[in-house]
């Protein structure tokens, strides 16, 4: 009986565990190295599915936009509509004049090659760049162009969580977007959608072999006692 409860507990969280993780995630190739250091070329990412008002800054997005060759792009948030965005201050970027630690750019990386003049973003939009500063076709290759080199929240087709492969884990939650208004996300449930498939797993190994190992066990217990007992019963006779 505990054996079969632990196989169908374990059913429902490792099977429960896929199919949750199947409607709130979407996986995705990144083809370039627009992104490096925090994904490489060829990994493979999360994207947690989600509505493109739910995005804050610092959250690295999937999006698709027609002006931009109508393919899923991966970037990183890093204005919000009303944020005045520029670059360079001391070397680092800023948002409505606050300097922005950016611990994910390649150490030894400046913000941007270039510049990017004090630029004001459009309600409803999102200033983007890649994490390779110095070679991402981002938000500074369209500033010319109408919304200023942003992209409406609705382009949005998930935010991602982590790289699937190879296994790097959770993204890190970038904290130099804290003080500004609306903060940063949270982390999707990843983390616990893959505990559950784990757990459903070890559940279901163990709970299948325990049945066998425990009547394995009673019968290497009982049948010399079961032996010895009729032994002395025939000899009473």
């Amino acid at each position: 009986m505990l054996s079969g409860v632990a196989v169908a507990l374990g059913c429902v969280l490792f099977l429960g565990g896929f199919a949750w993780g199947a409607v709130l995630y979407q996986p995705y190739t990144v083809p370039t190295t627009s992104m490096a250091p925090t994904i490489a070329a060829g990994d493979r990412v999360l994207a947690q599915r989600i509505d493109g008002d739910d995005v804050r800054r610092g959250d690295v997005v999937v999006f698709r936009q027609k002006a931009w060759g109508d393919l899923p792009m991966v970037k990183r948030v890093v204005a919000v509509g009303g944020d005045e965005v520029a670059c360079c201050t001391h070397g680092k970027l800023t948002v409505n004049g606050k300097e922005i630690a950016e611990p994910y750019l390649s150490r030894g990386t400046r913000p941007a090659t270039t510049g990017i003049p004090a630029t004001t973003v459009p309600k409803g939009r999102l200033f983007v760049l890649g994490d390779e500063r110095n070679g991402s076709l981002d938000s500074t290759a369209h500033l010319e162009e109408a919304g200023n080199g942003s992209v409406p929240r609705s382009a949005v087709k998930g935010r991602v969580d982590a790289v699937a492969w190879p296994l790097d884990g959770m993204l890190d939650r970038p904290t130099g977007f804290d003080a500004l208004p609306g903060g940063t996300s949270e982390p999707g449930p990843l983390r616990l959608l893959v505990t559950a498939v784990v757990a459903g797993a070890v559940l279901v190994l163990g709970g299948a072999a325990y049945g066998p190992v425990a009547k394995r066990v009673r019968r290497g217990r009982g049948g010399p006692g079961r032996s010895g007992a009729g032994e002395a019963a025939a000899g009473v006779g």
